[in-house]
């Protein structure tokens, strides 16, 4: 069973994509590209005044480009599809500390009496339901009601487990693409900036050296800007892989303790 409605998570993706554009375009319109632009003015001044340009490692001049303002626009996209999954896992991790089958110490659990504990869990909210834990539970109650054998009760909970460690891998598909778009983009920065300073080659030869300088500065500040943003996101996704395992491996550990040692063979 999966938690996840597709469309609803399409829906959430699309949107936060589209929100994401909207911020960082405005903040490039408004705030990113009119102070570049101020800057490249006066050093055209300058340069047309004969006087000597200091070209300036303006914060507003290495994120000018179109190129990084795509990454910066994956980045917060991406940051907003890892902060709902860290949110989901996070409140399926806070589930660990409720009990949901309520066993006094040195009381055993029969085959009979899983029905019992089964419509427990069965009651719960429908999206606790669909949680890693109380899916787990069941199935290794539904399992020992069915075939009455505690082995076949391990083997049901490790494979609910992995099946749900795999679910969560393959849904940080999207954030592995985007992880690897981001230093492509800046490299297609660099490419264009090269391209853009051979074609003001000859200007260089007369001295005019601000175009090239400028075409170079995109080719560098692209890569440099995308290679730094790959860097942070790589970060916070083994951050959310780290949680994401240990949501599996504690529950697994939930189970033997709160269910596996309890059961017993008449």
């Amino acid at each position: 069973m999966n938690k996840h409605n597709p469309l609803s998570d399409f829906l959430y993706q699309f949107f936060a994509l589209l929100l994401s554009l909207i911020i960082v375009h405005t903040l490039y319109v408004t705030l990113v590209r009119p102070n570049a632009a101020e800057i490249i003015n006066k050093q055209n001044i300058q340069q047309a005044s004969g006087e000597v340009v200091e070209v300036k490692r303006s914060l507003y001049i290495v994120i000018k480009d179109f190129e990084q303002e795509a990454c910066f626009v994956l980045a917060l996209w991406v940051f907003a599809i890892m902060a709902l999954k860290a949110k989901t896992i996070l409140r399926e991790g806070a589930l660990l500390t409720r009990t949901f089958i309520n066993i006094s110490p040195g009381t055993s659990l029969l085959p009979e009496d899983t029905k019992e504990y089964s419509r427990a869990l069965q009651s719960l909210d429908k999206h606790e339901q669909e949680y890693l834990l109380p899916r787990t539970l069941l199935a290794g109650l539904q399992r020992f009601g069915s075939t009455k054998n505690i082995q076949d009760v391990a083997t049901s909970i490790k494979e609910t487990c992995e099946l749900e460690s795999d679910r969560l891998d393959s849904e940080l598909s999207m954030v592995r693409y985007i992880i690897w778009a981001i230093p492509s983009i800046g490299f297609i920065g660099t490419v264009r900036g090269i391209g853009e300073a051979l074609g003001q080659a000859h200007k260089a030869v007369e001295g005019d050296i601000l175009g090239v300088t400028l075409s170079l500065g995109v080719a560098f500040n692209s890569t440099f800007v995308a290679l730094i943003i790959s860097i942070f996101i790589m970060f916070l996704m083994h951050q959310l892989q780290l949680l994401q395992e240990r949501l599996v491996l504690n529950t697994q550990n939930y189970c033997d303790v709160n269910l596996i040692r309890h059961l017993k063979m008449r």
